[in-house]
């Protein structure tokens, strides 16, 4: 019999690309979405994948604790992958209570949920590695101690202890995934990879004339979303949950990750990239570096997908995206 899969933030990157993967894997998969004016553009990464049609869509809000029992209740599922959050860091300093209700707090209802609905059902966390903020190692695994440098690292980190507290005080089986940045055509454009292959491909088009970006000497441990969201499965497979570093063990800085993207249209980057303050953190994250170890030596997981083979496959998603428009 098949399994059902229930998913906060399905909508998003990782949602989409987890629902891929589910499907293939021939689960009925179940997506929580907020009402919105405008649903009808809100599946929009379901829609490039091809798979808007193969999932069913149900009204909830993670701050809406009786709503969230109601979808538990009513799909019963096996697995629930809480994916759902305020996930940009610089909105967070905007919004910083937001952020700490939807990311925090509505892990944890998520978790009480299920705990209260359905306690057979196996969990997963979205955790980051901007838990990390200020490193407290050269190399971060799943025992570096948390330095959060923003209120959606606070805010993430409460969801983590959250999720490792419902696992030993009520038998859950609960696991967090400390993701590091990982990426694909399907990021937001607010997001610094995306930002710099849309800009790229606009740039090749004649559509834009320069780049404006922050600190390009942070460095960031960069892997394609499509890798990631088979570590969040294998997760759940496991006859124990735990806690799992998900990474490249590469970092690469944001300037080096610029020239990648412009050199696979052949233009040079002094040309066209611009250093604006008005792009820097109020409290830098200089360098993130996951230990994935554990992940690969317990759940048989490695990335597939290189750092340039992702920047290419972004790039050429964008230049289809504006030539499109074009015509």
């Amino acid at each position: 019999m098949s399994k059902t899969a229930l998913i906060t933030g399905i909508t998003g990157q990782d949602g989409a690309y987890l629902s891929q993967l589910l499907l293939d894997k021939g689960y009925r998969v179940v997506g929580v979405v907020r009402r919105s004016s405008h649903n009808e553009k809100i599946d929009h990464r379901l829609r490039w994948l091809g798979i808007a049609d193969s999932v069913e869509m149900v009204d909830g809000d993670l701050l809406d604790l009786s709503g969230l029992c109601r979808i538990v209740k009513d799909v019963q599922p096996d697995e629930v992958y809480n994916l759902a959050a305020q996930s940009f860091v610089k909105t967070s300093w905007q919004q910083p209570l937001l952020t700490g209700q939807a990311t925090g707090i509505g892990a944890a209802n998520v978790l009480e949920a299920v705990r209260l609905i359905k306690p057979d059902a196996r969990f997963y966390q979205a955790s980051s590695s901007e838990m990390y903020g200020l490193i407290q190692e050269p190399r971060q695994s799943e025992k570096t101690p948390f330095y959060p440098r923003s209120p959606y690292a606070v805010a993430k980190l409460y969801a983590h202890w959250m999720t490792v507290n419902y696992r030993e005080s009520f038998g859950l089986h609960a696991s967090s995934g400390i993701l590091f940045n990982h990426e694909s055509p399907l990021r937001g454009l607010e997001f610094v990879t995306r930002k710099v292959t849309d800009a790229v491909a606009r740039i090749k088009l004649g559509l834009a004339k320069e780049l404006r970006l922050g600190n390009t000497d942070a460095k960031r441990d960069w892997g394609h979303a499509r890798d990631y969201v088979r570590a969040m499965w294998l997760m759940l497979q496991q006859d124990t949950a735990d806690d799992y570093v998900v990474a490249t063990g590469r970092t690469v800085s944001v300037g080096d990750m610029v020239n990648i993207a412009f050199a696979h249209v052949g233009l040079d980057p002094a040309e066209f990239v611009k250093v604006d303050q008005t792009f820097f953190r109020p409290a830098e994250v200089d360098v993130l570096l996951g230990d994935p170890s554990k992940a690969e030596r317990a759940l048989g997981w490695k990335p597939e997908t290189t750092l340039e083979q992702m920047i290419t496959e972004m790039v050429d998603a964008d230049l289809a995206r504006h030539r499109s428009q074009l015509v």
